[in-house]
């Protein structure tokens, strides 16, 4: 069984930063990877952003592509969305997903406005 914790959300400003974490817990036999990254506005359906594979291969939605960067580090068991020109369109609670075991994380909150 997996556990997965998010953190690093919070309140940014139009054009600014955040890296968010995803770190996982549980059986340690069990590879982060594949993890994605998906997000869910008030009012709206979650939308995928990013996943990463074991292989190192990653995929993005057409709408962060190019802004967001998904990495991670195996030994950390921790996977990383890096958020640029963040704009009022991202706010959004983040949740990161290990797609082998069908996990969820609790999300955290992003605020992007002035």
């Amino acid at each position: 069984q997996v556990q997965l914790v998010e953190s690093g959300g919070g309140l940014v400003q139009p054009g600014g930063s955040l890296r968010l974490s995803c770190a996982a817990s549980g059986s340690i036999f069990i590879s982060i990877y594949p993890m994605g990254w998906y997000r869910q506005a008030p009012g709206k359906q979650r939308e995928f952003l990013a996943t990463k594979t074991g292989d190192g291969t990653t995929m993005y939605a057409d709408s962060v592509k190019g802004r967001f960067t998904i990495s991670g580090d195996s030994a950390k068991k921790t996977v990383y969305l890096q958020m640029n020109s963040l704009n009022p369109e991202d706010t959004a609670v983040y949740y990161c997903y290990h797609a082998s075991t069908k996990t969820w994380g609790q999300g955290t909150q992003v605020t992007v406005s002035s």
